[in-house]
């Protein structure tokens, strides 16, 4: 079966304490990250970690896009300023000071490696 060239899809889940990979560009595939928000359903302040990470060789690498990045109740935060692209194996991490209170929505264009 011939794999898809672009596939689109929207990742959802809730932020938790600990360190949570929420999405990972499959094989074969580049991801464009076209949106990532992180929203506050809580009653106080939480904080987000975002992060981009990247394993070569069996060395991990992380880029922290937000550290301790406050985000206040009943409210959101684009995680992203602009768009972002993910090779094969790239991975988006996500921790919350809360494990839940931060609800995350991600849209992503996935395109075959050709």
């Amino acid at each position: 079966m011939a794999l898809a060239l672009n596939n689109y899809r929207t990742i959802t889940g809730t932020a938790t304490q600990s360190t949570t990979v929420v999405y990972t560009a499959p094989t074969g595939y580049s991801a464009i990250i076209l949106l990532a928000q992180a929203t506050n359903i809580g009653s106080s302040t939480q904080t987000i970690d975002f992060s981009h990470r990247r394993t070569v060789s069996g060395v991990t690498n992380t880029t922290e896009m937000l550290k301790s990045f406050p985000v206040p109740a009943n409210d959101a935060a684009n995680l992203l300023t602009g768009k972002l692209v993910l090779e094969t194996g790239d991975s988006l991490v996500l921790t919350s000071t809360s494990n839940t209170d931060v609800k995350y929505i991600s849209s992503i264009l996935e395109t075959l490696n050709q």
